[in-house]
């Protein structure tokens, strides 16, 4: 049974740590924010200019003021820090966050991601995606496996323009967690989420995946 964004998200937040830095992309990696796992320390930050993001506003408690890079509303936590975009980018190219976590149109079997536009339509921006790809020790990337055409996403090389270079380490989709052996150059398919088999993954994955392992079940 293939996951919903929130099922996704969660199993994104696993992999964080206490006391990580972490940005968080527009689109469904922003729900990672509403899945921090109970009694850890985790500083969100946001590169229009914001450490210290907390989970999603209720109604009530909504400020017009107070966004992240995707214009959505958010809450600030305890401690939190409000700075420049140049000071934003700072810590993100001098290699201080710790991780990323960001959506993606397409991913090629090398780890190269294509993320930030379509050509003939209207986007808004390349927003931070190079230097987050660039700078972050490591990145992660939460998307369903397919286009809505029901085309991989996973593919043999990236046809869309290019966001970076072999800079991906996981992949956490709504069918399986791909994580990239940078030995073999590919990425390995470690966990399959509850009822997908591993055929299944297969045939609705064009790039050459390693498949040497037993997958264990995902935990969500």
């Amino acid at each position: 049974m293939a996951l919903t964004r929130d099922q996704i998200t969660r199993r994104a937040a696993a992999e964080l740590q206490d006391g990580f830095i972490v940005n968080l992309g527009i689109g469904m990696p922003t729900l990672v924010a509403n899945h921090i796992p109970e009694g850890m320390d985790v500083w969100l930050q946001s590169e229009n200019g914001l450490l210290g993001i907390g989970p999603f506003p209720a109604e009530a408690d909504i400020d017009a003021d107070l966004i992240n890079a995707g214009k959505q509303t958010i809450t600030a936590r305890e401690g939190a820090s409000y700075f420049s975009s140049a000071d934003s980018f700072a810590m993100i190219r001098g290699g201080h966050i710790d991780m990323c976590i960001l959506g993606a149109m397409e991913i090629s079997q090398a780890g190269d991601i294509a993320n930030w536009m379509i050509p003939g339509k209207m986007i808004k921006g390349m927003g931070g995606a190079m230097d987050l790809v660039a700078g972050v020790k490591k990145v992660v990337v939460t998307m369903e496996h397919c286009s809505k055409k029901g085309d991989p996403k996973i593919v043999p090389e990236c046809t869309l323009p290019l966001t970076g270079l072999a800079c991906i380490d996981m992949i956490i989709t709504d069918l399986c967690v791909l994580e990239f052996d940078a030995d073999a150059g590919r990425f390995r398919l470690t966990e399959l989420a509850p009822g997908v088999s591993m055929d299944e993954v297969k045939s609705k994955t064009s790039a050459e995946i390693l498949t040497d392992r037993e997958p264990i079940e995902m935990s969500v």
